[in-house]
């Protein structure tokens, strides 16, 4: 069983930057996609971004296109999300998750099987 914890959530204001990582334990980290997922208080969780297994293969949301940039190293089994430009309505908890299927890139949270416990990203006006 992979275990997952982030770190490097905090306040920041709008138009500044914030990295998240995402560091893996337990399962082979190197074989699955692992993606970035937020929840806002009172929506759904959504999709972030995600980077395929060997890393060659990144999507992202619309809504972070362009300011956000997601990462791995398969040799320390950790992950980043990068986050430039940042804005208010990217508040939320963050999430990294393992996809379930090996090799697999998809970007939907039922594809996903182990989870981080989150980090709360809050982007001040």
């Amino acid at each position: 069983q992979v275990q997952l914890v982030e770190s490097g959530g905090g306040l920041v204001q709008a138009g500044g930057s914030l990295g998240l990582s995402c560091a893996a334990s337990g399962r082979t980290f190197s074989n699955f996609a692992l993606g970035w997922f937020r929840q806002a208080p009172g929506k759904e969780r959504e999709f972030v971004a995600v980077i395929s297994y060997n890393g060659a293969t990144t999507f992202y949301a619309d809504s972070v296109k362009g300011r956000f940039t997601i990462s791995r190293d398969n040799a320390k089994n950790t992950a980043s999300l990068q986050m430039n430009n940042l804005k208010p309505e990217d508040t939320a908890v963050y999430f990294c998750a393992l996809h379930r299927i090996p090799v697999a890139v998809t970007n939907s949270t039922f594809h996903f099987g182990s989870w981080g416990q989150g980090t709360q990203v809050t982007v001040s006006s």
